[in-house]
């Protein structure tokens, strides 16, 4: 299996380095590369085109939340987790409505951080259990937005997505290509007015799309 390519966006560069060395030693993790700032992240996440994009939220310029958009359509779908020292409610509902895949604190253990990658990286969500509750709550409360009907492939994929499956696992599971099953997905977010397959999730449940 080829290795799951990083690009670790951290402005402190003992943070960095530590941070690096870690995933690097990690079997599977390669780091491609490192951006200190959110405008050399946007422009190493098109360069290097990575699985995951390992975030800082305070950066010099900016907070990394906002830039999520901007760096998944850089990378073609990368998935960005963020890299926070505050996992407030408040915070993760912000990263899951961005389309982030996740948040992991600056006190977590290099296991932990390992493990977040790798999930992240298979198509899934990073949220600790009891934040993820009320994300849910804060996002299901959100008003539901007029959508296209959804097509049969679509509703298939949809149903894939709800049981927690990852892209490449749609694809095994629909029998076609992982670009035709990211298509499916980037369709089916669309429909519902999502941002990320989490919030998906959530709206298909909300409004009965999924039992």
């Amino acid at each position: 299996m080829p290795s799951i390519r990083v690009l670790l966006v951290e402005d402190h560069d003992m943070v960095a380095e530590a941070l690096g060395m870690a995933l690097d030693l990690a079997s599977g993790i390669e780091v491609v590369g490192r951006a200190v700032s959110l405008e050399e992240a946007a422009a190493e996440t098109g360069r290097w085109q990575p699985d995951v994009v390992l975030l800082d939220r305070r950066l010099p310029d900016g907070d990394g939340i906002e830039a999520i958009g901007r760096l998944t359509t850089a990378a073609h779908g990368a998935r960005v987790l963020i890299l926070t020292g505050e996992a407030s409610a408040s915070v993760a509902t912000k990263v899951a409505e961005a389309g982030g895949a996740g948040l992991v604190t600056k006190s977590s253990g290099l296991k932990e951080l390992e493990a977040a990658v790798r999930e992240v990286a298979a198509g899934g969500v990073v949220f600790a259990p009891d934040l993820l509750a009320e994300v849910l709550d804060r996002l299901t409360g959100r008003t539901a937005q007029p959508r296209g009907e959804l097509t049969a492939r679509e509703r298939e994929t949809l149903t894939l997505l709800g049981e927690g499956a990852s892209t490449a696992e749609i694809s095994q599971q629909l029998g076609v290509a992982r670009n035709t099953a990211r298509n499916h997905v980037q369709r089916v977010l669309e429909k519902l007015g999502a941002r990320s397959k989490l919030e998906a999730v959530v709206i298909a449940r909300r409004d009965g799309l999924l039992d």
